[in-house]
């Protein structure tokens, strides 16, 4: 099956890129195999992750590199031997994580883990396959990948609401799964923005007894309580928050990364064999601790990365099935520099979605 359309996307050459600086030029996409699929691109989420790349805040990154890992579009190419029965016309996403090594001898791979697979995986962008070709993301008209790691979007989800939670919304909704929150229990989501929002909503479907939101100011509370938060906490502004709240929550979703985060004051939060799950992914390190926090409580400090197409295929069925919307705001993949730029100035509300209005119209 030939294909009679070139690849096109916002490329990024540089460090610069991420003030704004990406170039729309052609590229070439991975060799097409027939495990693959190619997908007209409608919507990509921007994560933060797109900025950290751009910039080279994770180490130095792949240039040109084109980012993008909440993609949403249609099908225009499969494979003879691709996965998950897709046709030309399918509505699919795409998520952070576009191979691993996917061997029957893999503990990750074989335990519906590929994203915590050990012996080589490759992101959906600014990654390299195993014969040696770059992956390109979704700031384009298209984009070229695995079968496995492609999800059918449920029809009850709209495309722009969808794309975002095929990076933030898992990377917030795994860890939840994980450490069992549901009923019995109190979560605290630490950080109120794109990842945020999503373990907000994310705990809420799950049913946990109290969800409590915690920001440095109290900007964002009306916003978090419209979201399905019970509680909130300014750390900047409730004096005694850490003593008001001690030994109140199970489990608590940090999306934030600062090396100046009160992870004391947040440890001081757990109840007795709580844990705190670190989401956000830093460019520099997280505070020192005192190591009596843990010993006390036999509580727990650990990390979440993403989540297996497993985890996102449940995610996408419960989020359509229980009407979870993303807080959005489109915007034309024409002006993505724009959007990068305002994204990385805090003013998303709470995830930006390139739309490429001439692929999109006709959804």
């Amino acid at each position: 099956m030939p294909s009679d359309y070139k690849f096109h996307g916002w490329v990024g050459l540089g460090k610069d890129s991420a003030n704004g600086k990406m170039v729309w030029r052609e590229f070439s996409p991975k060799p097409f195999k027939e495990t693959d699929i190619d997908i007209k691109v409608t919507h990509c989420g921007i994560c933060g992750s797109d900025i950290h790349t751009l910039r080279s805040g994770w180490g130095p990154s792949l240039y040109p590199v084109v980012v993008g890992h909440e993609i949403v579009g249609t099908v225009v190419r499969v494979g003879s031997k691709a996965e998950g029965g897709f046709k030309v016309g399918d509505r699919v996403g795409v998520g952070a994580q576009s191979m691993s090594c996917l061997r029957p001898d893999c503990d990750e791979c074989s335990n519906d883990c590929e994203n915590y697979c050990q012996n080589g995986q490759t992101g959906t962008y600014n990654g390299k396959y195993r014969d040696g070709s770059k992956s390109y993301g979704g700031y384009a008209d298209y984009w070229r990948g695995p079968s496995h790691f492609v999800f059918k979007i449920p029809d009850a989800l709209e495309s722009d609401l969808a794309a975002p939670m095929l990076c933030g919304g898992i990377t917030a909704f795994s860890p939840l799964l994980h450490h069992k929150a549901g009923p019995g229990k109190t979560v605290a989501v630490v950080g109120i923005g794109g990842l945020g929002h999503f373990g907000i909503m994310g705990a809420k479907v799950l049913g946990v007894d109290k969800i409590v939101a915690i920001s440095r100011t109290s900007s964002k509370k009306a916003d978090a309580l419209k979201m399905g938060a019970d509680d909130f906490i300014a750390t900047d502004e409730d004096k005694g928050w850490n003593r008001k709240h001690r030994k109140s929550i199970d489990i608590i979703v940090s999306t934030v990364s600062s090396p100046n985060m009160p992870l004391q004051q947040y440890l001081q939060l757990l109840r007795f064999g709580g844990v705190f799950v670190q989401i956000g992914a830093p460019e520099d390190s997280l505070p020192p601790i005192n190591g009596f926090q843990l010993l006390g409580k036999r509580c727990s400090i650990t990390g979440s990365s993403i989540g297996s197409p497993k985890e996102i295929r449940y995610m996408l069925d419960l989020f359509a099935e229980k009407g979870v919307r993303t807080w959005n705001n489109n915007v034309p993949m024409k002006d993505a520099n724009k959007a990068i730029v305002d994204m990385e100035a805090g003013k998303a509300r709470y995830r930006y979605v390139l739309v490429n209005e001439q692929h999109a119209s006709h959804l």
